[in-house]
């Protein structure tokens, strides 16, 4: 990995990088679409491709379940396989043992689950994980972390909820899972150098201790002591339900700490208010489902808020998406009214709706870098917002944050509206 810095805003803690990886160059701030299984759902790779989009993720996980790390390494790696020619990350798998399957066990020696497909039981170590994502071949590889336990699948009320991020985010159980992810990462150390593919993959450390800034900082100050073993760092842990306003807490916490000569990945971020305020944090990288999982509920996202296509209001609208958008749904001018026809019915929507909200991920975080560039960030933050939320009022965690580097975002807008918390009562899909 080549990475260096471009140019930084003034205000906040943003920056623009070029980082050159065996693929190709990805300039950052960028946002990463999800292709867990290998393809991003609904889109060829020469239709991702000709989105402009360079980086996506791939899941270790899934990916050793099925096809299987032998079909992939007869394939030449997950590039070839799946006809991409650009840059790739693959996570290590350790997020999805909790979260998908209830019959996982944390180990010191690994993690030991049942397979959902025929129930073997199957142990994955942090030695595994790094030779599995050597097989898939991608550029930027993870390590393998100790996540806690996952949130029930079913929660009866809110309190509930709280209760169950409460117990992943606070308490001996976090203490415990982030020293074990220290101690594993060092064991994905020695097997990535062992391989003699430090050349070509790039292994980032993930940073633990829920939303302990204590631990925190224990997990920082270990992790920066390995600095010159590992090619960037990620913050893991969020994302979960916790509070917004925790959540920036910890963001700002560890980009302020991290080293400025490494990537910073903030795993698990997707919404477009989200990720402009990590980048004014200092967050180069993001990933997330939300915006194709969105177009498949009718969903497209815009820079005047969320559009739901399947609100009758949108069935006699003979405009596009957005006037303004290049993705091939809105330059083709595909009317509002013929996706509100075909919403949630026809795969065909879904996938014109998908490329559409790939294209927005990418204008946003390119707009985020040309402003960068031009020394007008605190700007672009203060406009984004006006016109993103309008008169809904914004929610108080994002000028919280914004505040804390610099930017106001109520600065000629004394009548604006906050919304308390975490701003759950604007509708985001108006």
């Amino acid at each position: 990995m080549q990475f260096e810095v471009l140019a930084k805003c003034p205000t906040t803690q943003a920056r623009v990088s070029r980082m050159k990886l065996a693929h190709g160059v990805t300039l950052l701030p960028t946002f990463m679409p999800v292709a867990t299984q290998a393809a991003i759902k609904g889109l060829t790779p020469q239709q991702v491709e000709a989105l402009g989009i360079n980086l996506i993720l791939n899941n270790t996980y899934h990916l050793n379940l099925r096809p299987g790390i032998q079909v992939l390494k007869e394939a030449g790696g997950a590039h070839k396989f799946q006809g991409w020619k650009h840059n790739l990350l693959t996570d290590s798998g350790g997020f999805q043992l909790v979260s998908l399957n209830k019959f996982t066990k944390i180990t010191e020696e690994g993690a030991l689950f049942e397979s959902p497909f025929d129930g073997k039981p199957t142990m994955l170590t942090p030695e595994e994980s790094i030779s599995i994502q050597h097989a898939i071949g991608a550029d930027i590889i993870m390590q393998l972390d100790d996540v806690g336990r996952a949130i029930p699948a079913f929660l009866p009320d809110l309190d509930s909820l709280w209760k169950a991020v409460s117990s992943l985010t606070v308490g001996p159980r976090v203490g415990e899972a982030m020293w074990r992810t220290i101690r594993w990462l060092d064991r994905c150390i020695e097997a990535h150098e062992k391989s003699c593919r430090t050349d070509i993959q790039n292994l980032f450390a993930i940073v633990q201790g829920g939303l302990d800034p204590q631990l925190r900082d224990q997990c920082l100050d270990e992790m920066i002591r390995r600095k010159d073993r590992i090619a960037g760092y990620a913050i893991g842990g969020l994302s979960g339900g916790e509070a917004k306003d925790v959540f920036w807490r910890i963001i700002k916490q560890c980009a302020d700490k991290l080293p400025s000569d490494r990537p910073r990945y903030s795993m698990g971020i997707g919404f477009a208010e989200d990720l402009l305020v990590c980048v004014a944090l200092g967050v180069d990288m993001a990933d997330c489902v939300f915006p194709t999982r969105t177009a498949r509920f009718g969903v497209a996202l815009t820079f005047s808020g969320p559009v739901n296509l399947r609100l009758s209001k949108h069935q006699a609208d003979m405009a596009p998406i957005d006037e303004t958008c290049p993705c091939p749904t809105c330059a083709s001018r595909t009317s509002r009214a013929f996706l509100h026809h075909n919403v949630t019915l026809e795969t065909a929507t879904a996938h014109a709706i998908t490329q559409h909200n790939l294209v927005f991920q990418a204008r946003l975080m390119g707009q985020a870098r040309d402003a960068i560039i031009n020394g007008t960030f605190p700007d672009y933050l203060r406009s984004f917002f006006a016109t993103y939320f309008g008169n809904n009022g914004y929610p108080e965690w994002c000028v919280n944050a914004l505040r804390s580097v610099g930017v106001d975002l109520l600065e000629g807008r004394p009548d604006v509206k906050i919304l308390p918390g975490d701003g759950a009562k604007w509708d985001r899909a108006a």
